[in-house]
């Protein structure tokens, strides 16, 4: 039987302005839009339900085109250093939290952020020691791409001075040559390898905590890479199909595979779009770089406010081929982790010496600093970029002094790539970031920070349109994932998802819109979450 939906602004997004006057779904599916009265009399024997949206606005289903799902479980369930303002602060809730651990467990953190202290410079292991000293600390950085170590943790992990740093990642050591207790990138993998094991209930329990949080946020999907980690590719793919499916938390997990399990996929049956309504495989996951906060990202330049280093290549040029090459094997398209110019220079030499022959589009990630002729290269091409508008507000002022002035002019420049014809989509990279898309729509939109008294405006004329940036994360996260004839839009065939809110984006003032209020989210036609329960 059919449900009708009705008595509000309904935004198609099939294009700018469209609007339906009503929606009439029945099961998983849209089966047609238009006058309500002219629905209620063609469907008056199949409608069931009649829902009235009081003047709500709905839109196509939200969908993160880039996060860590269960990573964003992680960051609500366990020590959250994200919000502390000074090293100090961080320091004193480790303590704190460390009290409430058993003596000798490992103390794990998440999300600081040393930009947003007065004095910016990280975590290191001698200060770690004098607040927790019974007790191998860990504490990631904002980015994931670095992390903060104790004395005891670097013993666990058997890390000295004289230990060979993998390829693509930094041990980082004081002037003297002395361990600091900072892991980057690749090096992290020595610490990561002596945790204790994830249980399968932490799991799930990660995953049921970011789910009912991205209904709240009026998310219905989102495009994760989890699986290469928490005990390997069938330990986490199962905790997926156990809440999702088993435990029918309906949500839309489009699941990126790392490279290094992508063997672990194929014998297990997987393959490209391969699995369920709720959950199926996606592109393979490649990082080709770090990230900006630990200067790691991947320049083609040295950095402004340190000279000695162009930051990290995880691979190397013909690593990276050999890379593309195995997911062509697979008859997969590749998702590449580009934050610095040269590391985006390097994933389009691959693509291009390895074309995509079969389906779908290659994506690349982030895509924050680029040049003028990386962007020309990359619109020949079958592929998608995958930003993060909300690094706009976290990454400024502090990333002109990093990158250097004279380097922005195309960075950050969502603006720019739209206009250019390259297609994107968007995501929050939670945990890195929150992930709420409306803090995403309004950094797009207005360049600034929610946070900054000052409302400073970066770069302006890359601003977006309030539609261009809502398309992001709708019309943007199906074409990424190959679900542009069934998802993004309201239409008739497509997918019953809606983001229901309380008030017209289209029509509100720009800088109101972080604070918007999702007030229903609907996944198959059916009702997922609702702010009056």
């Amino acid at each position: 039987m059919g449900t009708l939906w009705y008595g509000g602004r309904i935004y198609t997004l099939q294009h700018e302005n469209h609007q339906a006057e009503a929606v009439l779904t029945k099961g998983n599916k849209i089966i047609e839009i238009g006058c309500s009265q002219y629905l209620k009399k063609k469907y008056k024997n199949e409608i069931q339900q009649k829902i009235d949206l009081e003047g709500r606005t709905m839109l196509p289903g939200f969908v993160d085109s880039h996060m860590h799902l269960i990573g964003h479980g992680e960051r609500l369930i366990r020590l959250d250093l994200s919000k502390y303002t000074s090293k100090q602060e961080v320091l004193l809730a480790v303590k704190r939290f460390a009290e409430t651990v058993e003596e000798g467990d490992w103390v794990i953190g998440e999300g600081w952020n040393e930009n947003l202290w007065d004095l910016p410079e990280p975590i290191y292991a001698h200060e770690l020691d004098q607040y927790v000293p019974n007790h191998p600390v860990m504490l990631k950085r904002v980015c994931r791409h670095a992390l903060a170590v104790n004395s005891l943790g670097l013993i666990k992990a058997n890390i000295s001075e004289n230990t060979e740093c993998p390829p693509g990642g930094v041990i980082d050591k004081d002037k003297q040559g002395k361990l600091n207790g900072l892991l980057k990138d690749q090096a992290q993998e020595l610490l990561f390898n002596v945790l204790p094991a994830v249980s399968d209930n932490y799991l799930k329990k990660a995953l049921r905590a970011a789910i009912k949080d991205a209904y709240k946020l009026g998310l219905t999907g989102g495009h994760t890479e989890d699986l290469n980690y928490y005990g390997g590719f069938g330990h986490t793919y199962q905790a997926f199909k156990q809440v999702i499916e088993e435990e029918d938390m309906l949500f839309r997990a489009h699941l990126l595979v790392h490279h290094e399990v992508i063997e672990d996929m194929a014998e297990a049956g997987g393959s490209f779009l391969g699995g369920g309504e709720y959950i199926e495989f996606g592109a393979m996951k490649i990082f080709a770089d770090g990230a900006l906060g630990g200067r790691t990202a991947l320049l083609s330049h040295p950095y402004a406010d340190d000279p000695t280093t162009s930051g990290v290549a995880i691979y190397s040029q013909e690593q990276l081929d050999g890379l593309v090459e195995k997911a062509r094997q697979h008859d997969m398209p590749v998702a590449v982790h580009t934050i610095g110019d040269q590391a985006f220079e390097m994933a389009l030499n691959a693509i291009e010496k390895h074309p995509l022959k079969g389906v779908g589009r290659d994506r690349l990630i982030h895509a924050q600093i680029l040049r003028k002729d990386l962007i020309g290269r990359a619109k020949q091409l079958p592929l998608i970029l995958d930003i993060q508008p909300r690094f706009t507000a976290s990454d400024f002022p502090w990333v002109i002094d990093r990158i250097g002035e004279e380097n922005m002019e195309y960075c950050y420049a969502w603006k720019t790539l739209l206009e250019e014809g390259v297609p994107c989509a968007g995501g929050s990279d939670a945990p890195i970031e929150p992930a709420n898309p409306f803090l995403g729509i309004h950094a797009a939109v207005t360049r600034t920070n929610i946070d900054d008294p000052n409302k400073t405006v970066y770069y302006p004329s890359e601003a977006l349109s309030v539609y261009e940036a809502v398309s992001l994360f709708t019309k943007g996260s199906a074409y990424a994932a190959s679900h542009e004839n069934d998802r993004g839009v309201i239409k008739e065939g497509y997918y019953a998802d809606f983001t229901i809110l309380k008030d017209d984006i289209f029509s509100m003032p720009k800088q109101q819109i972080a604070g918007i209020t999702v007030d229903k989210t609907v996944i198959s036609g059916k009702l997922v979450y609702e702010a009056a329960n």
